[in-house]
């Protein structure tokens, strides 16, 4: 009933603003900026740090196996939302996703899924919404969070509240130490990615703001992300950055997990 009683407050402030169509994608970019350095300070400061540290000392295949293990339920999140927007076909593929992974994979530790030639899906309720033509409204960074808008902030508080298995156990300090590893464990993902994102552009923000909305499109159109044009952002400073290790791909994945720490 709480969990019931949050989400409604949450869509009474979310919804209004969201069903306004907004021409202008970043009308709060004086505030947004602002949490965007207030989140970088913080990150520098104290979250990658902790993350490059997590990596160093545990072993790569520690680091992946948690990495699959919180992929896995996240993964509940994806099959919940298949069948909000009716996508039973989808539903189906992920449900076995997630019962292959949690049983032969060792409740997620291991990926038996994509080694046997399987694809991860992503699905959101800001996705869901989306689906049912709810426009993204002004794009938004939360604080410690990232990039967002008031449709995916909402959809992310859904997702949280009523859909995330983390969300319902009961203990608070188990909750919150799950959640905290979750954190590291995303950053420790990201380290490559937002390495390159500081050099990548005049303007990060802009750079980040951008790559978002266009990846946020791409996923509600069903769009593979491959089709994403980069070019038609250049003139903000957004320009494709290649990597060794981190290629285009791999960090179109990294914005569909919000090039942030919490999913």
């Amino acid at each position: 009933m709480k969990k019931l009683i949050k989400y409604i407050l949450i869509l009474a402030f979310f919804t209004p603003a969201i069903a306004f169509t907004i021409e202008d994608n970043d009308p709060l970019e004086g505030l947004n900026r602002a949490v965007y350095g207030f989140n970088e300070a913080v990150d520098g400061a104290v979250i990658k740090p902790v993350a490059k540290g997590y990596k160093a000392v545990m072993p790569n295949f520690a680091v992946k196996g948690v990495n699959n293990f919180y992929n896995n339920i996240r993964d509940v999140i994806t099959v919940i939302n298949d069948v909000l927007q009716l996508k039973i076909d989808l539903a189906v593929h992920d449900s076995g996703r997630v019962l292959l992974n949690s049983t032969i994979g060792i409740l997620g530790f291991i990926d038996v899924h994509t080694i046997n030639g399987g694809e991860r899906r992503k699905e959101d309720f800001g996705q869901t919404l989306g689906h049912y033509g709810i426009g993204h409204g002004a794009y938004l960074v939360l604080p410690f969070l990232g990039p967002s808008s008031l449709r995916d902030g909402a959809g992310l508080a859904t997702d949280t509240i009523l859909f995330d298995p983390i969300s319902y156990v009961d203990d608070v300090r188990t909750r919150n130490q799950i959640r905290i590893v979750q954190i590291i464990d995303k950053r420790a993902e990201l380290i490559n990615a937002s390495d390159i994102l500081g050099s990548a552009s005049l303007d990060p923000y802009a750079f980040q703001r951008d790559a978002y909305l266009q990846y946020r499109e791409a996923l509600v159109n069903d769009k593979s992300t491959s089709e994403i044009d980069y070019e038609d952002t250049a003139d903000s400073g957004f320009e494709p950055y290649i990597d060794e290790q981190v290629s285009i791909e791999s960090l179109d994945k990294d914005y569909n997990e919000k090039v942030s720490f919490v999913d």
